[in-house]
C-alpha cells in the first residue's frame, strides 16, 4: 500500500500526543526542551535549528524577487497562479524548473567502528534512502514533482568509534564534516550514525553555505532509514524532511498561525503535528485542515506524502540563488 493510500485509511480516532515546542533548545546539547514525538515512541522528530530574522528576511526577499521577476510581462506565463511560494501565492508550476532536471550529486557517510565493523548502514540500507529520497522528491508518492533529484556517487564507511555516536553543534560533528565533506554549495553530503538526544536528523539552510561551508548537510539517525529499528520513523522520510530543509524549506508550522511555512498553497498550522491526525485544524479560521500530509511537518513516516507547488517553487528558488 502507498503512503497515499495508507493515510486514507488512517483513523480520525487515533489518539496522538502534540506538542507547542517551535525552536531549539538553549544550548546545541540541551535537549529537555524537546517532546517526545507520541506517545508511542522516544523519538525527537528533527533538530535544524531556527533561522534568526535576518536569514528568513534573506530568504524572503530571495523568493519574493523572483515571484516579482516571474510576474513581468515579458515572462512566458508567469507567477500569479496561486501556486508558488511567498506569502501573495506567486509562481508555480511555470516558473520553477521542470521536475527531475536539477541533479544534485551526493555523498554518503556510513560511521563504522576504529576497524570498519559495526557500520550503522548496509549499502542496501543506504540505496533504499536515495531510493525513497528520490521518489519523495519526483511527486512518485502522491505530491509535487520537483526539480530535484539526487545521484549517488559514493557511500563512505567512515572508520571512527568516536563518530559512532554524536549530538548537535558537538566538537565530533564538527569534526566529522570537517574531515568528510565533499564537493561545493551544489552537492548534498548525509551522514548517517547514532544521534545524542533522541533526535532524528538536523540540516544546515542554504543560507549557512557561505559562512560555514564544512558545516553544511544533512545528519540522519541511521536507524530512521527503510526498514531500520526507528519506527514510526523508518520509512525513510526522516531523510526527505531533513533534505528539505537543506533545500531551504521551513517546517509547516515555523510562524504559526501567522503563515505557517509561508508558502501560499501550504496551510498555516500552529503546532507540530504527530502521529497522523487526520483533520487537525490548529488555525480554525475556515481555511484548509493542518498540512499533515507535508514531509515538513512532524507526523509519522506513514502518514508523509506530499511536497507543494509553492514548496516546489521555494526550494527552487533558493538553490538558484544558493546552491549553485
Amino acid at each position: 500500500m502507498n503512503k497515499f493510500a495508507t493515510k486514507l485509511a488512517l483513523s480520525a480516532s487515533t489518539v496522538f500526543a502534540f506538542s507547542m515546542m517551535s525552536s531549539l533548545p538553549a544550548t546545541a546539547q540541551d535537549y529537555s526542551a524537546w517532546d517526545n514525538a507520541n506517545q508511542n515512541a522516544s523519538f525527537k522528530r528533527c533538530g535544524t535549528r531556527d533561522l534568526s530574522e535576518r536569514e528568513i528576511g534573506m530568504i524572503e526577499a530571495a523568493v519574493q524577487k523572483r515571484i516579482n521577476n516571474a510576474k513581468k510581462p515579458d515572462h512566458a506565463g508567469g507567477g500569479g497562479g496561486g501556486n508558488g511560494g511567498g506569502g501573495d501565492g506567486g509562481g508555480g508550476d511555470d516558473t520553477t524548473r521542470p521536475a527531475g532536471t536539477v541533479v544534485f550529486d551526493t555523498y554518503f557517510h556510513v560511521m563504522c567502528d576504529d576497524n570498519g565493523n559495526n557500520c550503522r548502514n548496509t549499502q542496501a540500507e543506504v540505496d533504499a534512502q536515495m531510493a525513497v529520497l528520490n521518489n519523495a522528491f519526483a511527486g512518485g508518492t502522491g505530491g509535487t514533482a520537483t526539480p530535484f533529484a539526487f545521484n549517488l556517487v559514493q557511500t563512505n564507511f567512515v572508520k571512527k568509534t568516536d563518530w559512532l555516536t554524536i549530538s548537535s553543534g558537538s566538537s565530533q560533528e564538527t569534526a566529522m564534516k570537517s574531515t568528510l565533506r565533499q564537493g561545493d554549495a551544489a552537492t548534498l553530503n548525509i551522514y548517517s550514525t547514532n544521534l545524542d538526544g533522541g533526535l532524528l536528523g538536523w540540516a544546515t539552510f542554504p543560507t549557512d553555505y557561505a559562512s560555514n561551508p564544512l558545516r553544511d548537510g544533512v545528519v540522519i539517525l541511521a536507524e530512521s532509514v527503510p526498514g531500520g529499528t526507528a519506527a514510526p520513523y523508518n520509512e525513510g522520510d526522516t531523510g526527505t524532511h531533513e533534505v528539505g530543509h537543506w533545500l531551504g524549506l521551513y517546517h509547516t508550522f515555523q510562524s504559526g498561525c501567522q503563515g505557517g511555512d509561508l508558502v501560499a498553497d501550504t496551510a498555516a498550522e500552529r503546532s507540530p503535528a504527530y502521529g497522523c491526525p487526520v483533520g487537525r485544524d490548529t488555525c480554525k479560521k475556515g481555511g484548509e485542515p493542518d498540512p499533515i500530509y507535508n514531509f515538513m511537518d512532524y507526523t509519522d513516516d506513514s502518514c508523509m506524502f506530499e511536497f507543494t507547488n509553492g514548496q516546489a517553487f521555494r526550494a527552487d528558488t533558493l538553490s538558484l540563488q544558493y546552491r549553485k
